[in-house]
């Protein structure tokens, strides 16, 4: 009896140990962000993520504010990789280096977007979210740059914006009441370290498969 509890017991933990290896090939394979993933997007230099929510600017365009938090668990900072207006991004397949695609806000279904209003801390090009339902302009439409061919996860790139070339960018200034704390996120039209950001939590799609949660993160 002992001898059948034991070896039902390895078997379980063989089990355990299979499925484990599988899910670490998998992800291990699956490096890439992809058209219709669901991210969060960090600030390399300044550690906050790429976050929106319905708080209006109370100056220049007046539009949805962006803004950078240092919070991880912030269900305001997941943004959706997509296409350009008209153009081709097939559900699963990696984002190119020098594709045009839209980063679509989860929760309130509008795009990030750039245009000549300044930025109301540091006189920069401001950063807005656009749109309804995933829908806005030709203002919505950004470049990734990156060193390959494809955007890698656990790679640092930048956005530059398709309409009027700058990078978004985080250059450190905080904000007051009634949104005290976070960062101004803002366009700026060099390329330095202030303009990378990498891929973090989110679930990546796969052609034809099963979303692929990072960072066992539950939403």
């Amino acid at each position: 009896m002992g001898f059948i509890h034991a070896l039902r017991g390895f078997i379980k933990s063989l089990l355990v140990v299979l499925l484990w290896s599988k899910c670490q090939a998998r992800e291990s394979e699956f490096n890439y962000v992809t058209c219709g993933s669901l991210v969060k997007l960090l600030n390399t230099r300044h550690n906050v993520r790429l976050h929106s929510h319905d708080v209006k600017y109370g100056s220049g365009s007046g539009q949805q504010s962006v803004t950078g938090v240092e919070s991880a668990d912030d269900a305001n900072s997941y943004w959706r990789i997509r296409g350009k207006p008209n153009g081709t991004c097939q559900r699963g397949l990696p984002i190119k280096c020098g594709q045009a695609i839209r980063i679509t806000h989860m929760t309130t279904g509008r795009n990030l977007h750039t245009h000549h209003f300044s930025s109301p801390l540091s006189n920069n090009q401001e950063v807005s979210a656009f749109g309804e339902n995933g829908e806005g302009d030709d203002l919505d439409v950004w470049k990734v740059q990156c060193d390959g061919s494809i955007w890698e996860r656990d790679e640092a790139v930048r956005f530059k914006h398709v309409g009027t070339d700058a990078f978004l960018t985080v250059t450190g200034e905080q904000y007051g009441h009634p949104i005290r704390g976070q960062r101004e996120v803002h366009g700026m039209g060099t390329a330095n370290q202030n303009n990378y950001w990498k891929a973090m939590e989110g679930v990546f799609i796969q052609p034809s498969q099963e979303p692929l949660r990072h960072n066992h993160e539950e939403f």
